[in-house]
């Protein structure tokens, strides 16, 4: 089965959603249950660029902050741990900072994945029934069978989400329990992760002394963020755009189908300028976000702009260019980040799933005409995605940089924690969530 047809099945929602040791991902049939009101969950954001950390009280309207936190990050490279000394210490800055705002004392948080993860793939299992009803036996052993299809043992599922069920064939059932066939399949959206990665992202949380709650995806987090009911389900590509990698989630029928990641974020647009204007690097990212765009102007040549010069800095010296320039560095690179999305959405098969919206965010995406160049590369809507459904965020957090930290908040409010399971108890840990889905969906 291809993955297009897969994602145009009926698609039930999220599953059980658990700690790394456990996938995250819940086939929903029924809205999944919520935090008691009044109580707090944490959030952390630890991205290449910087290390958020939101903690927020439930409402009934959803999570309302209570205390932000950040820090540049440190110790972390294109999404991946690199250096847990320095990590560490970016993390208990950051979650010192939150608590100290909302006057409380978190032990256990949510952190996103946005780097070690290859593309998100959808696996067909099957079993045979003999011709007699589908009980929930033949549930628990279809999901679970799904469940372990991954591509080897150094891989971890980070989210497994049914997209339909099917008897002999005929697929696009919601609930096969009853009916008659010989065969029972199921279509599953399984995430996987290097387990190296979810170990090392488990063992920085444990430098700030806190423990993880769940692991989540930074697509799927910052679509929970960005996203509206209708978009969810009619289609919509969003594109978190961040400093060390841009990461991808088609959403369709309510679900997240397909995620991937590309290796390029505004960290690189920041290097480029670095390099080719001769500047240091603080100088790179001032000028990128002043003077900075991935869309030529007739005028950028008349416009000079200053440009300190590496090593000359205490002497004054300065370079002046022309904007035109700067343009010529920056655009190339935007373009290449939203050409290697288009490749990847093609290759996938999710490029016509997804329909004609594209939702931006990400800090990278403030740049100055990424919205118009994504619009014509991507041949798509698009639209800028900020936080929604928040309370409590000031103007100065309430921006696309913010989207996978609020979508972590979003995930912990409506997503119910487990107790983190270890590896070596595979199969029984595989039932423990499909009893537990079961009970609770079914």
């Amino acid at each position: 089965m291809s993955l297009r047809e897969a994602a145009s099945e009926t698609a039930a929602a999220r599953g059980p959603r658990s700690a790394p040791h456990a996938d995250s991902g819940r086939a929903r049939l029924r809205p999944a249950p919520v935090r008691p009101r009044g109580s707090v969950v944490a959030a952390v954001d630890i991205g290449t660029s910087k290390i958020c950390c939101f903690i927020a009280r439930v409402e009934a309207e959803g999570p309302r902050i209570l205390g932000i936190g950040h820090q540049v990050s440190r110790g972390v490279r294109g999404g991946t741990i690199v250096n847990l000394e320095a990590a560490g210490e970016s993390i208990r800055n950051a979650v010192h900072a939150a608590e100290q705002m909302a006057g409380e004392t978190i032990e256990r948080v949510v952190i996103n994945l946005s780097g070690g993860f290859p593309a998100s793939r959808i696996v067909n299992a099957e079993i045979g029934i003999a011709g007699r009803e589908v009980t929930d036996a033949d549930m628990h052993e279809v999901l679970e069978r799904g469940y372990q299809m991954r591509e080897s043992d150094d891989s971890q599922v980070i989210h497994s989400i049914p997209v339909g069920f099917s008897i002999d064939g005929s697929r696009g059932i919601r609930d096969p329990r009853g009916m008659v066939g010989e065969r029972l399949g199921v279509n599953m959206h399984l995430v996987t992760a290097a387990t190296a990665s979810v170990r090392n992202h488990s063992a920085v949380i444990g430098r700030a002394h806190l423990a993880v709650d769940a692991l989540v995806a930074s697509p799927y987090a910052a679509g929970l963020a960005c996203l509206v009911e209708d978009e969810m389900a009619l289609g919509v590509t969003v594109i978190d755009m961040g400093g060390g990698t841009t990461t991808i989630g088609v959403f369709f029928d309510g679900n997240m189908i397909f995620a991937d990641t590309v290796p390029i974020g505004g960290g690189h647009v920041t290097n480029d300028i670095a390099r080719g204007l001769s500047t240091p690097l603080a100088h790179a990212e001032r000028l990128k976000a002043l003077f900075g765009s991935a869309i030529a102007a007739t005028r950028d040549e008349r416009e000079m702009i200053a440009v300190p010069q590496i090593g000359e800095e205490e002497d004054g010296h300065v370079n002046h260019v022309p904007k035109s320039l700067l343009v010529s560095i920056v655009a190339p690179r935007v373009e290449e980040t939203f050409e290697f999305v288009r490749n990847r959405l093609e290759v996938a098969g999710f490029d016509k799933v997804a329909g004609r919206r594209v939702v931006l965010t990400g800090g990278a995406c403030q740049l100055h005409g990424v919205r118009e160049l994504a619009a014509v590369i991507l041949d798509k809507q698009v639209r800028i995605g900020r936080p929604l459904r928040i309370a409590g965020l000031a103007e100065a957090t309430h921006g696309p940089a913010f989207s996978t930290t609020a979508g972590l908040l979003h995930f912990a409010v409506s997503e119910r924690a487990e107790t983190p399971r270890p590896r070596r108890a595979a199969a029984g840990g595989v039932l423990g969530r499909v009893s537990q889905w079961l009970r609770e969906n079914l």
